[in-house]
């Protein structure tokens, strides 16, 4: 019911490029969120996602975050993860377009799942992405399909994203460009992944959060995160949440249709 709730909002509330001032929003907002998506130099991605849809193959999930929205069992259908349990190909898209338009090159991914979105990312020129991911079965899954596919820049990294991301924060070399958070849905890990990221951000980085009207601890947890005094900018696409910390953008909050 919170989740309906909130989109019954959203839909009310958001707007479109004809409400908006800010220079850097409309920029945004027309170039890269509202811009028509071409798939076609995904299709081998895609090819796979429809594989997937189709599979009559089962996985065990080790879950170590909220209750899935798939499935509260251990053992789960293939075909239901990959049309329920990660992000649709918009989404997958509008990720792409954001490193693309933002000249993103250190990417980091909080929850693999199929590998789908660090692929899409990992199409960017000279990009690097690290994705995260906590299930042992589904890392296993994802590694295949990264080879399958010859995606040689991405690093996978198995195990809880708690203990595993700030081990990889500590030693990597440069701040990180793009983030997309879908791992751990609560209010807590949430925040704590956001704090630990902003530490190894700088000015232009962008930070994404997926689900933030998933449940009510969610919707708080996106409420923080846009009252942080780093946050300058922050945008409610209703299934995604973007955020910018440069101060030269001009601030506010915003509701946009997608």
């Amino acid at each position: 019911m919170h989740a309906i709730r909130q989109y019954l909002w959203h839909w009310l509330t958001a707007v479109n490029q004809h409400s908006l001032h800010s220079p850097f929003v409309y920029d945004l907002y027309t170039q890269v969120i509202n811009r028509q998506p071409d798939y076609k130099p995904f299709e081998d991605i895609e090819q796979l996602r429809q594989r997937l849809v189709a599979s009559p193959a089962t996985i065990e999930v080790t879950a170590l975050g909220a209750i899935s929205k798939v499935s509260n069992k251990k053992e789960r259908p293939l075909a239901a993860i990959a049309r329920k349990g990660i992000s649709n190909q918009k989404i997958s898209h509008l990720l792409y377009r954001l490193a693309r338009y933002y000249n993103c090159r250190h990417v980091i991914e909080l929850g693999t799942s199929l590998g789908l979105n660090a692929m899409y990312l990992a199409s960017i020129p000279k990009s690097y992405v690290a994705t995260f991911e906590g299930c042992p079965q589904t890392a296993a899954l994802a590694r295949q399909h990264f080879a399958g596919l010859h995606y040689t820049n991405i690093h996978l990294v198995e195990g809880n994203i708690d203990n595993t991301l700030p081990d990889y924060l500590s030693k990597a070399g440069q701040p990180v460009d793009l983030v997309f958070v879908d791992a751990n849905h609560r209010y807590a890990p949430t925040l704590a992944y956001f704090e630990a990221l902003l530490t190894h951000s700088h000015a232009h980085s962008i930070l994404v959060f997926d689900d933030i009207h998933w449940s009510a601890e969610m919707s708080q947890a996106w409420q923080t995160i846009c009252r942080h005094p780093q946050v300058q900018l922050s945008i409610d696409l209703y299934r995604l949440g973007l955020v910018f910390l440069n101060p030269a953008i001009g601030g506010g909050h915003y509701r946009l249709m997608f």
